[in-house]
C-alpha cells in the first residue's frame, strides 16, 4: 500500500489550477487598471480556486481505489475515474491496486524432513478482493505477503521428504496455496496460484542420486537378462527331451544345421565317418551328392 498526495496527483487538475490562475491574474490587472472592486473579488476567487483544485479533484485509474478518510475518520472507497474531496477535511489515504500481482520468494539452506538442505524458488499470484480490509487492517500487506509465503515454504519443505518434493511439485504448490491463502484472506487478500519454479540440491548429493539411479537401472538390466537366460534354458531344456524321445529328430535337426550354413556360402564340411555312420543315411547321401559334405 502506498501513501497518496492528492495536490499534484494527476495533470487535470494542474491543468485547470494553472487556468484559473491565469485567469485571476489577468482580472487582478483588469480591476488595477479600471479601480473597479468587483475585478479584484473575482481576481482573489479565481486564486483560490486555482489554490483549492488540486487538494480537491482526483482520478483514480480503472484499476484503483482510493481510500478516502474525513477528518482521520473512514470515509469510503472512491474511483475509477474522476472524483472530488473536501480541501483539507477529506484526504486521499491510500491506493489499492485490483490487477493480479506476483510476488517471488524463496528458501535458502531449508532442511526437508529426511534432513536434507535444498533451496528452493516459487512465485505467488495474488489479488486483493476487500480493498477496505487491505487498506485499514494490515500496514503493508505486500510486505506481509511476502513474509508469509517464505513462512509457509520453509515449514513445507520441513515436513515433506526430498523424494516428495522433486516428484509432488503439483501437490506442494496446492498445500503451499491453501496455507498462505488461509493466511491472508484476512486481509483482503486472495491467493490465486503458488508455483515452485526450482529445487537446488547439493552437488554432492546429486551425484550420489546419479549414481543410485545408474545402479537402479544396471541392476533391472541383469534381472532382465537373467530372466531371458532362464527362459532360453528352459527353451533348450524342452528341446533336449524331445531330441532324446526321438533320436530321429535330432538326426534330422543336425542334418538341417549343416544344410543352412553350407547352403549361401557353398562351404564343404569334412566330419568323421562315425558320425556320419550315426545319422540317417538316406538324408546323408542327398548332402554327398549335393558336394557339400566329405567324409
Amino acid at each position: 500500500m502506498r501513501n497518496i498526495s492528492v495536490s499534484g496527483s494527476n495533470a487535470l487538475a494542474t491543468l485547470l489550477s494553472t487556468i484559473f490562475l491565469v485567469l485571476g491574474v489577468l482580472a487582478a490587472a483588469a480591476g488595477y487598471r479600471n479601480d473597479q472592486t468587483a475585478l479584484y473579488i473575482l481576481a482573489g476567487l479565481l486564486l483560490i480556486i486555482s489554490f483549492l483544485i488540486p487538494r480537491s479533484l482526483v482520478i483514480a485509474d480503472q484499476w484503483e481505489r482510493k481510500i478516502v478518510l474525513r477528518l482521520g475518520r473512514y470515509q469510503g472507497l472512491r474511483g475509477p475515474g474522476l472524483f472530488f474531496i473536501i480541501p483539507f477535511i477529506d484526504t486521499v489515504a491510500a491506493s489499492i491496486d485490483q490487477r493480479i500481482q506476483t510476488v517471488a520468494f524463496n528458501a535458502e539452506q531449508a532442511l526437508t524432513r529426511d534432513t536434507v538442505p535444498v533451496n528452493v524458488d516459487a512465485i505467488i499470484f495474488w489479488q486483493v478482493h476487500d480493498t477496505e480490509r487491505a487498506a485499514l487492517e494490515i500496514t503493508d500487506y505486500r510486505g506481509a505477503i511476502s513474509q508469509v509465503a517464505q513462512t509457509s515454504l520453509r515449514e513445507m519443505i520441513g515436513s515433506t521428504d526430498l523424494s516428495s518434493l522433486l516428484s509432488e511439485r503439483k501437490k506442494s504448490d496446492e498445500r503451499l496455496r491453501e496455507e498462505i491463502g488461509a493466511k491472508t484472506a484476512e486481509w483482503g487478500v486472495s491467493v490465486i496460484t503458488v508455483e515452485i519454479r526450482d529445487v537446488a540440491i547439493p552437488a554432492a548429493l546429486q551425484d550420489a542420486m546419479s549414481r543410485k539411479a545408474q545402479a537402479e537401472r544396471e541392476k533391472e538390466a541383469r534381472v532382465i537378462l537373467g530372466s531371458s537366460e532362464q527362459q532360453v534354458a528352459q527353451t533348450f531344456v524342452a528341446a533336449a527331451e524331445i531330441y532324446a524321445k526321438t533320436p530321429g529328430a535330432m538326426q534330422l535337426r543336425a542334418m538341417n544345421l549343416i544344410y543352412e550354413a553350407t547352403k549361401e556360402r557353398g562351404m564343404t564340411i569334412v566330419i568323421p565317418s562315425s558320425m556320419a555312420d550315426s545319422m540317417n543315411p538316406g538324408l546323408l547321401g542327398g548332402l554327398v551328392g549335393a558336394g557339400t559334405i566329405g567324409a
